[in-house]
């Protein structure tokens, strides 16, 4: 049995994390669970951990012998993924330094858009991405 980390983040939208892993982990929004209430999460062989998500990725959408991957609410407002050891492999510091990344550009993309803005990222030669805003009034 893989025990599970938590990994503090500073993401505070769920619509924008939800987004960003879509994009990271090639995840459908289907295959996304969003809850109001932290659900457990669950082991490679189905066992039910003591863990607990508000969003959750379930195992057979994580990859062969994969545990649940999940994130929940603390009460600063900010999500704390819980990634097993196993799984960390994969979704591990890498992984969360692209869904940082993704996550500030929607975070970025929802604000900007409630002045009229839109936002676009662009890569540059040196493989950083740059986000630039246009429809400034």
């Amino acid at each position: 049995m893989s025990r599970y980390c938590t990994i503090k983040t500073q993401f505070k939208d769920g619509e924008s994390l939800l987004k960003a892993l879509m994009e990271t982990g090639n995840w459908t929004e289907a295959q996304i669970e969003v809850h109001s209430d932290p659900r457990h999460l669950f082991g490679y062989t189905g066992d039910q951990r003591p863990e607990v998500a508000h969003i959750i990725i379930r195992r057979q959408h994580v990859g062969g012998s994969s545990n649940d991957l999940g994130f929940v609410k603390k009460e600063d407002g900010t999500y704390e993924a819980i990634i097993s050891e196993f799984d960390s492999r994969r979704y591990g510091a890498q992984w969360i330094g692209s869904l940082k990344g993704s996550c500030a550009f929607y975070a970025v993309e929802k604000e900007m858009a409630a002045y009229g803005r839109t936002v676009e990222r662009v890569r540059e030669t040196n493989g950083h991405q740059t986000i630039r805003v246009t429809g400034y009034r």
